[in-house]
């Protein structure tokens, strides 16, 4: 049974942080480049920051760049985006995927969770 499971969303104050986990199970996290995706009311969903099997490399969105980080620990099967500096803008649903042959350089996820909800208010 594969799983994503996020979990770290609420509702914060702009300017406030958060840390979102996403937890796998049931296939080999460690080959596998995760990322975190959105999706806000009346928007398409979004890319958000994606981070490659080893660590090695990461990605973000020019909306969140130098706001949100992503990591992951291996040992735990888990991947965290760290956000900071929060607008309300960055209000949405925040889900976590995985994919396993596309370097975080595709859209085509193969495994997705079933989001945490992320609210900044004003």
């Amino acid at each position: 049974e594969v799983q994503l499971v996020e979990s770290g969303g609420g509702l914060v104050q702009a300017g406030g942080s958060l840390r979102l986990s996403c937890a796998a199970s049931g296939f080999t996290f460690d080959d596998y480049n995760i990322g975190w995706f959105r999706q806000a009311p009346g928007k398409e969903r979004e890319g958000v920051s994606c981070i490659r099997s080893s660590g090695g490399s990461t990605y973000y969105a020019d909306s969140v760049k130098g706001r949100f980080t992503i990591s992951r620990d291996n040992a735990k099967n888990t991947v965290y985006l760290q956000m900071n500096s929060l607008k309300p803008e960055d209000t949405a649903v925040y889900y976590c995927a995985a994919e396993l042959l596309f370097q975080c350089r595709a859209s085509r996820y193969d495994y997705w969770g079933q989001g945490t909800q992320v609210t900044v208010s004003s």
